[in-house]
């Protein structure tokens, strides 16, 4: 049997209110929502916004369409764009590079727990990982990396044989029959698996966030972790302010917030990029030797593991110092290992001492 080693999130020197958490995206948003309203300077109000409001250069609102499609106008002296990767909004506040890899194709596994519970799981299948994590106390997300720009349609039941007969046989034995009874079920959902760099322009009147300003590879489920951190880091930011009505100062106060926000949204795209190409099949004998390499290390557990699932976690702030060491620790453990294996062949030595 394969090795299946755990990997916790080391949560020790934090707060007791600090966790990991997986969840339905849509209830987890309204219930945010739910708690917003409440509070006395907050207004809420609901639709659909089609474009930004321009004037002279400076965006002062936003036009949106109400459920009864009423076109309405809202204005305020900064809009805050946060609508996501798939943003219609982005294209006059950054230079949008939008790369899609593959495709996520979803499932939900009903009445089903996973081996380890309340842990993430990933399975090493050709030609790209699997996840599997539970989003409640009877349910479990699955996601499949499908390569390419085109995905088996699901209408016609190309997705459903390419589920079965390429992904099936590649899934461990206990989860078989519910992933399999999960595409029977046909609720089978895709989305592009994205990736754009930040590029902003500083805009008077507005400010780019989160999802819409930046897209990091989806493997490890980082974007609503540096949603939460922007929030914070820009609510801390904008303390000091008591006049948002300077839109040039204004501005330029704001171009200092993509400084402070990169110790964690830094590790959050450059890391999971990192690992998605690492445990990423291929042909290639060199990349099968740094694929093994790196389960290895990490399967060592201890400070091997820690620092990497630290990082993945959003965990570490200061990103450079700490992806440096665990690069190097990696880089050391693979060349040492070659290193030892060559020693041995060239003694002639049939077996690897303890």
């Amino acid at each position: 049997m394969a090795k299946a080693p755990e990997y916790r999130i080391p949560l020790e020197k934090f707060r007791a209110d600090v966790s990991g958490r997986d969840f339905h995206n849509g209830p987890f948003i309204q219930r945010m929502r739910e708690k917003v309203v409440y509070l006395p300077n907050v207004k809420l109000e609901q639709g659909t916004v089609t474009t930004l409001l321009e004037e002279k250069g400076t965006i002062k609102g936003v036009q949106y369409k109400t459920k009864s499609g009423e076109e309405l106008k809202a204005c305020a002296p900064l809009t805050i764009v946060c609508d996501g990767c798939f943003s219609n909004l982005r294209r006059t506040l950054c230079n949008p590079n939008v790369d899609v890899p593959s495709y996520f194709v979803g499932l939900i596994l009903e009445n089903f727990q996973l081996s380890h519970a309340n842990y993430g799981h990933v399975f090493l299948a050709d030609p790209l990982p699997l996840v599997f994590y539970p989003i409640s106390s009877t349910e479990v997300r699955c996601l499949v990396d499908a390569p390419g720009q085109r995905v088996p349609f699901i209408s016609n039941g190309e997705m459903s044989k390419y589920l079965k007969t390429v992904v099936s046989p590649q899934v461990p034995p206990e989860i078989h029959d519910p992933f399999i009874a999960a595409v029977d079920k046909g609720n089978i959902r895709t989305m592009s698996n994205r990736s754009m760099p930040a590029a902003p322009h500083p805009t008077l009147g507005a400010l780019l966030m989160s999802d819409a300003f930046n897209v990091r590879n989806a493997l490890t489920d980082g974007g609503m972790t540096l949603a939460l951190s922007d929030v914070v880091v820009l609510c801390n930011f904008l303390k000091p302010l008591h006049n948002f009505n300077d839109a040039s100062t204004l501005c330029k106060y704001l171009e200092s917030l993509y400084t402070l926000r990169k110790p964690v949204a830094s590790t959050l795209n450059i890391v999971p990029d990192a690992f998605y190409k690492v445990f990423s099949a291929s042909p290639d004998q060199v990349r099968i030797e740094m694929r093994q390499a790196c389960f290895d290390y990490l399967s060592l557990g201890g400070v091997y593991s820690t620092g990497p699932i630290s990082l993945l976690a959003g965990l570490i702030k200061s990103s450079t110092i700490q992806s440096c060491l665990s690069f190097f620790s990696l880089c050391l453990s693979m060349v040492s290992d070659d290193y030892y294996c060559l020693s041995h062949h060239s003694n002639g030595c049939g077996s690897v001492p303890d």
